[in-house]
């Protein structure tokens, strides 16, 4: 049985996920609402997969 973990990411390990994308522009992206997030205090969490697919242009 296939196990479907959702991976979150904070603002630091996304940017790290494409070389020359800044942490700075990845959190102007969840103010932006340009990228889906949750907060979890003042701490922005991405899903990694919709992060990626929003990095390849695909729409959800």
């Amino acid at each position: 049985m296939a196990e479907n973990k959702i991976i979150m990411l904070t603002i630091k390990e996304a940017a790290a996920l494409v070389e020359g994308l800044t942490e700075y522009r990845v959190r102007q992206m969840c103010i932006n609402d340009q990228v889906p997030h949750i907060m979890a205090g003042k701490k922005y969490l991405i899903n990694k997969e919709t992060f990626l697919r929003y990095l390849r242009g695909e729409t959800a």
